[in-house]
């Protein structure tokens, strides 16, 4: 039992070290691509072509002086961006691993539960900061990311229902010869927006441009406290690149071609944010509430009639 324990931290630890190193060069890999996409150079010049760039960026942020406004409520100020960071590692455990891991019957419920705990997150960082505008920033960063969770949610509950099963090994197993992607094209290219809207990335990025004055809820963060925000949102960048793998792209999560195809999708993510302006915001909850909402509504109807026709049939 203790082996059992101790292999499972050992893993858990070494997933964790991996996602953080591929968070370090999922951040160089933008830089270049944005350059290349704007007809410039990106880093080049730290080391042989810019390839140890993150690492003299973390050390630079960690080494700079943690500011603290002094009204701020410190505790909560102070751990917000932890926590943030802690939800974002901690819903990996949903990787499915065939030796030694957590394999979760339920655990899309988990993924569910972890990313509606963000939402909180970013509430505290903006309301402990004690400003105005972090408050802004942070309340109008909450009503979009629940906006969109609930089509992501229902998104992923249609394909639940589609295979009768909450666990990850069932997607890989029913996708053995047809991606679902073939078969629900449109929850794709939904599910992927409604990613993009989860982590506050263009062309849905008002909780970094606060009419372009001010960094939105994150605005009284720097140093270790912005390093934390923004490893946790690259983090999810590669946890959704993943579950969208997963979910829609065969997910065989034991081949190489797997992670091709999960930086394919990280490339996507960075792809958007280099060719797309950012929306007008009362644009934003109109495509939440009246495109996304009502299709994976339809989706989510048809994928129970079709899964009750079949039992019928057997």
């Amino acid at each position: 039992m203790y082996y059992d324990l101790l292999m499972f931290i050992l893993n858990f630890l070494l997933l964790i070290i991996c996602v953080l190193i591929s968070v370090a060069f999922l951040t160089l890999l933008e830089r270049k691509v944005l350059g290349y996409i704007q007809i410039r150079k990106g880093p080049n010049k730290v080391g042989f072509a810019g390839i140890p760039q993150p690492f003299s960026d973390a050390i630079k942020l960690v080494c700079k002086e943690q500011p603290i406004p002094i009204m701020s409520n410190y505790l909560l100020y102070y751990f917000a961006p932890v926590f943030n960071l802690m939800i974002s590692l901690i819903v990996w455990m949903i990787f499915p691993y065939l030796t030694y891991m957590c394999s979760f019957s339920y655990g899309f419920l988990f993924l569910l539960c972890c990313t509606s705990l963000g939402v909180y997150t970013v509430m505290i960082a903006g309301w402990s900061s004690n400003s105005n505008y972090s408050l802004l920033g942070s309340l109008r960063s909450v009503a979009q990311t629940i906006s969109y969770e609930v089509s992501l949610a229902l998104i992923l509950l249609s394909l639940i229902i589609l295979i009768n099963s909450f666990n990850m090994f069932d997607f890989m197993n029913y996708q053995f010869y047809c991606w679902f992607i073939i078969i629900s094209f449109p929850l794709f290219l939904s599910c992927f927006a409604s990613c993009l809207a989860e982590t506050n990335r263009t062309p849905f990025d008002f909780a970094e441009g606060e009419s372009e004055l001010v960094s939105g809820f994150n605005i009284e963060y720097g140093a270790g406290g912005f390093t934390l925000i923004f490893l946790a949102e690259y983090t999810s960048i590669v946890f959704m690149s993943m579950l969208i793998t997963m979910i829609f792209l065969g997910g065989d999560f034991y081949t190489y071609f797997f992670f091709i195809k999960l930086a394919f999708m990280s490339l996507l993510f960075i792809w958007v944010r280099g060719t797309l302006p950012r929306f007008r915001y009362d644009k934003l909850m109109y495509l939440a509430w009246k495109s996304f909402l009502p299709l994976s509504l339809n989706f989510l109807i048809f994928f129970i009639g079709f899964s009750i026709l079949l039992t019928s049939f057997i």
